[in-house]
This record gives C-alpha cells, sequence and structure tokens, in this order.
C-alpha cells in the first residue's frame, strides 16, 4: 500500500458539467439531503483539502455540521471537525477567512518556498505554512499529510485541484453529485481542465454506485484498487 491518504475527491456538477455559474456568488447544485450525507462523509476523513480560489471565492467554513457527528468524534478522541488544508501558489489568503476562523481544528497551508516566510508572517498562528521547493506539488502534498497522520483526505474542489489530483492518479474514489440543471456559458468553471488522464477509453473508471438522493444522483466511482466500498 502507497504511504499516501486514502484519496476521496467529492464534487457537485451541472448536467453541463459545470462547478458554478458567473452570474451568482455560490451555485447551489445539491439539496438538503445531500449536504447531510458529505457532512457525515467529512466526519469520516482526518483532513478536507481546497485550492486557494475555493477558500478566496467560496469562502467555506470546511466543518462537520452535525453535533451528533461532531461528538462522536470527540469520543475517539479526534477534533470536532477533520484538519482543513489548502493550497496556493501566491501566498494570497486571508486571514480573517473562515476557512482560519472557523473551528477548532489544525489548519495547514502548502505553498511554494519562496512564499513561505511572507505568507507565515500573514497567517501568524492561524495556520501552519508548508514551503514545498519552488511550486505545490499535489504528490509532495499528499506524502507530507501521510506523515502527519492524514490517513483519509476528502479533496471538496475546486477545478484546479480536482483535475492536479486526477491527472497524477491520487484518487482512490470519486464521489460525483449530478443536479438536474444546465448552467450553459463557458464562462463557468467546469469539473476539470483539458489534459490527460489516466482514465480513458483504454481505462474506464469503475462505477461502484448509483443513488437517487432527492432531485440529485450521486455517481461513486472506485478509481484503484484502493477503493473502500463502505
Amino acid at each position: 500500500m502507497p504511504d499516501r491518504p486514502y484519496v476521496l475527491l467529492s464534487c457537485g456538477i451541472s448536467l453541463d458539467g459545470y462547478l458554478d455559474c458567473p452570474s451568482v456568488r455560490r451555485l447551489r447544485l445539491s439539496n438538503d439531503e445531500d449536504f447531510d450525507r458529505v457532512d457525515a462523509v467529512r466526519a469520516g476523513c482526518d483532513a478536507i483539502l481546497v485550492g486557494a480560489t475555493t477558500v478566496r471565492n467560496d469562502n467555506p467554513r470546511l466543518l462537520v455540521r452535525s453535533e451528533e457527528r461532531r461528538r462522536e468524534r470527540a469520543a475517539r478522541g479526534l477534533a470536532p471537525s477533520p484538519a482543513k488544508v489548502t493550497l496556493t501558489v501566491t501566498g494570497k489568503l486571508d486571514p480573517d477567512a473562515d476557512f482560519f476562523r472557523a473551528g477548532d481544528t489544525e489548519k495547514i497551508v502548502y505553498c511554494p518556498a519562496p512564499v513561505a516566510a511572507e505568507l507565515r508572517c500573514r497567517l501568524g498562528s492561524a495556520a501552519t505554512v508548508v514551503g514545498l521547493g519552488d511550486d505545490v506539488s499535489v504528490e509532495h502534498v499528499t506524502d507530507d499529510l501521510y506523515g502527519r497522520g492524514v490517513r483519509r483526505l476528502m479533496v471538496e474542489g475546486g477545478g484546479t485541484v480536482h483535475s492536479q489530483f486526477l491527472a497524477h492518479d491520487l484518487v482512490d474514489e470519486l464521489q460525483l453529485v449530478v443536479a438536474p440543471l444546465f448552467v450553459g456559458d463557458a464562462r463557468a468553471r467546469r469539473f476539470v481542465d483539458e489534459g490527460r488522464y489516466p482514465w480513458n477509453p483504454d481505462r474506464r473508471a469503475t462505477l461502484a454506485e448509483v443513488r437517487q438522493i432527492g432531485d440529485v444522483v450521486l455517481l461513486r466511482y472506485a478509481m484503484s484498487d484502493r477503493f473502500d466500498a463502505g
């Protein structure tokens, strides 16, 4: 077994494959029942990772919402919510963002080594800043997280992060929720960028589950032989 976390990529898309809509602040692609399902998935992970663009644009809290699930984690000696992780190339992160201010849990920021010192100064005690050479490689991120005890990592976006994890064959499970709507605007962000991905006509991903959740559909794909059906 490789020395990296089990990586679960979770995402909601429109019928035409978009993550958002440029005409609204945040496009609601799911429903309350599915949000609760995602909350349960979060509660079962050691860390949640999003890109810096998601932190800036969506200002996510990335916390377990259910009080019962928070208590269950505490009973196991864990923080109420998983650690929060982000990646940045520029270091442009606001220490007042909810990513840093919300929740009593560890926050980790990965960045290129040349911007690490300035970012540590700006964020102070709000997060642990880790410089990774001249760029930020998702392979190095997963290696470092494994060394910090992260065994199950949930990746929640955005599109650039999805593309990096998928293109580098680091995803073990994909949970894709499809919403019954079209965006129809090429300015919007798609699920992934153009690129060469390991799954193609000669290597098809394995569909492990299809589940209707209200008006959305969950598609679970096994993306590696590490897939955990449970």
